[in-house]
């Protein structure tokens, strides 16, 4: 039993996606061997396929009178089968290759033809084997050229071009001329999608039958690309790797962003005794504190264990506070140490604890005067504060650094 009594036997209902999946696996098979011996059918149909066992899904694939070697090829003579002969006479010899139903567009077009036009005829056997009926009923081949333009549109411009047959199908201005079958009907091109005409909502067997049922043979599914289809493994296809690192990129970010999410913590409150600075803008030292620059947005925080600083109010070294004009703020000094300059020398500030009397009311010894006066006139030039060794700070002045 060939395969075309077992679609009569089914009354042409076509059978699942499962057993054809069968078929065309041995099918592939059988076009993959002959592809090694570079041997073309060039009679695929289900006529030519048969079944091993009536109760088994074994197929052997008959009939290689028609086939020829891929370097011999050329034109066969060949009697249509009944289910061609609309317009045929059984006396008529005709000189052509491949049954109508199962012809390849650029036999039919008259181009150079080669191992892609058994593809082609694989592709229209598995959609007759799903619907139950000939995808491509031409009565003749100007219909038949019709018939798949109807669902696939016009072939290619340079496919034209190389037709030796084009004026039977195309005017002069390459468009397809209008056919009338026996019945009066018209075909019109690209009013039909592959989908409608099969009836089927299975994107992995309409893709593959869509491949084999390409216009150009270089663009055609092969035997051994074939294989690796997703109709045929039941696979997916593994991701370009473009794809691949796309979507490994955009995890890896909305994991980043999960993970900042979930470990994102506020800040704890600043301690009481530390205090904003401002930073000046400009020249002036960073450390100075103007009511022209308490409201600008850059601030500092600074703690420790030196006494809070302000903008707004003097203090001298010892925290008190004290009527100059001079804007420095001060820091007190480590008990017991008195303050240095970078010298090394003794600087200007109080040599006494914390607890003594302000500076305004003792000289220092070896200085040039009381620490309130030298925070009076130490408003010209940068001030430099440094930390000694003790934890002190010290200031220069007057015109510059000290050395």
């Amino acid at each position: 039993m060939n395969l075309y009594e077992f679609i009569k036997s089914n009354d042409f209902r076509g059978f699942s996606l499962k057993l054809i999946r069968r078929f065309t696996k041995q099918m592939l098979s059988s076009l993959t061997l002959l592809k090694g011996h570079r041997v073309i059918h060039c009679d695929l149909k289900p006529e030519n396929i048969l079944l091993a066992h009536p109760a088994r899904s074994e197929i052997k694939v008959i009939d290689f009178g028609s086939s020829c070697f891929e370097n011999e090829k050329g034109i066969h003579g060949k009697v249509p089968s009944p289910r061609e002969s609309v317009q045929a006479d059984s006396s008529v010899v005709y000189t052509y290759i491949q049954s109508r139903f199962y012809r390849s567009p650029e036999v039919i077009l008259g181009m150079s033809y080669g191992l892609p036009i058994d593809m082609w005829s694989l592709g229209c056997i598995l959609a007759e084997l799903y619907t139950g009926y000939p995808i491509f009923p031409g009565e003749n081949e100007q219909e038949q050229l019709a018939c798949i333009m109807e669902v696939f549109g016009p072939p290619e411009k340079h496919l034209i071009e190389k037709s030796t047959r084009r004026k039977l199908f195309f005017d002069s201005q390459g468009k397809p001329r209008m056919i009338v079958s026996s019945k009066g009907r018209r075909r019109r091109v690209s009013s039909k999608t592959l989908q409608q005409v099969l009836k089927c909502d299975d994107e992995p067997f309409l893709d593959f039958v869509a491949r084999c049922l390409r216009w150009d043979p270089e663009k055609r599914l092969r035997p051994e690309d074939a294989m690796s289809h997703e109709f045929i493994t039941g696979r997916k296809p593994p991701l370009q790797s473009r794809a691949r690192s796309g979507n490994y990129a955009s995890g890896t970010a909305s994991s980043d962003t999960r993970r900042y999410t979930a470990y994102s913590r506020p800040l704890p409150d600043p301690p009481t005794t530390a205090r904003k600075v401002t930073v000046a803008s400009g020249n002036h030292s960073p450390m100075k504190a103007t009511p022209s620059t308490a409201g600008l947005s850059s601030s500092r925080i600074i703690t420790g264990k030196n006494p809070a600083l302000t903008s707004g109010t003097k203090r001298n070294s010892t925290g008190a506070t004290i009527g100059s004009s001079s804007t420095l703020p001060r820091v007190a000094a480590a008990p017991g140490h008195g303050h240095r300059s970078i010298s090394g020398k003794a600087g200007y500030g109080s040599g006494g604890t914390s607890g003594g009397p302000a500076l305004n009311n003792h000289n220092h010894t070896g200085g040039r005067g009381s620490a309130g006066q030298r925070v009076g006139a130490g408003t010209s030039g940068s001030t430099r504060m440094l930390r000694d060794d003790d934890g002190g700070m010290s200031s220069g002045g007057e015109g510059g650094r000290r050395r």
